[in-house]
């Protein structure tokens, strides 16, 4: 698979079911806890990797920051700058290769989103390469050990093998990923593991049913394993147990991610 190709599954596969939900109904919290992590405010200049829909873009653009939106899915950015009650600028880019000027930025965030592109070492340099020296990187990414790096674990099994080069996305919540990604390049500012408490979810089958229905890695599995009923239950009963395990009552989660903050040396 060529590297475009590539490109082209991953945008397809965040375009799939209703991303935008998930957004909305799971994971809104994450984004101003960490606009506040980055110290975000007026006439800062901002670039937001991974957007999405803009979780993070836009409170960060209600500080009065200049902010940009930048993700790989067109769709995403397109469902953002629609419900989006502030001003900022929505760019189709990916992280990998980002279309931005060398120190273009004061602050470059990324809430659950730089982690997915594969190649970590990569995406980390554009990171670098686009933030100014002094300037500040902040990241939120879920940990190999919570719910979510727990999930993508289960899921292993039934996926399509992933392409060479590619590191699984929940590294990116383990700090001494992150202290190999940046090196002497990035001085750690504060490290923290937090939970987010989901509640949505009645039951541990309505989580897998959602998930299903809605996310597009989730999605993609289920796909690559559509032709065989066996390993159809298999994955929903790897995913309800899952859910059962991680229940702290009433079938509200914790999910577990990594707050991280650095400045840019140079």
């Amino acid at each position: 698979m060529t590297d475009t190709e590539l490109k082209h599954k991953h945008r397809a596969m965040w375009a799939s079911g209703d991303y935008p939900a998930v957004a909305g109904d799971l994971v809104a919290p994450l984004g101003p806890v960490l606009v506040e992590a980055a110290g975000i405010g007026p006439g800062q200049r901002v670039l937001d990797v991974g957007a999405g829909t803009g979780n993070a873009a836009v409170p960060a653009a209600r500080t009065g920051a200049e902010v940009t939106a930048s993700d790989l899915t067109p769709e995403l950015l397109r469902t953002g700058e629609q419900r989006s009650d502030v001003k900022l600028i929505w760019t189709e880019a990916d992280a990998e290769a980002l279309p931005f000027q060398d120190a273009e930025f004061d602050t470059v965030m990324s809430c659950i989103g730089v982690m997915f592109a594969p190649h970590h070492e990569r995406a980390a340099a554009e990171l670098l390469r686009v933030c100014r020296p002094g300037g500040t990187l902040a990241l939120l990414s879920w940990t190999p050990e919570g719910f979510i790096g727990q999930m993508f674990a289960a899921m292993k099994p039934f996926a399509a093998p992933p392409p060479p080069g590619a590191t699984p996305p929940p590294r990116w919540g383990d700090p001494a990923h992150l202290a190999e990604l940046f090196g002497d390049r990035a001085v750690p500012l504060h490290t923290e593991r937090r939970d987010l408490r989901v509640g949505h979810f009645r039951t541990a089958e309505a989580f897998v049913d959602y998930f299903k229905r809605n996310y597009g890695p989730t999605i993609a599995v289920y796909k690559n394993i559509a032709a065989d009923p066996d390993r159809v239950a298999a994955l929903d009963a790897a995913l309800t147990d899952l859910a059962h395990r991680f229940d702290i009552g009433g079938g509200a989660m914790n999910w577990q991610y990594l707050l991280w903050t650095a400045r840019r040396a140079g």
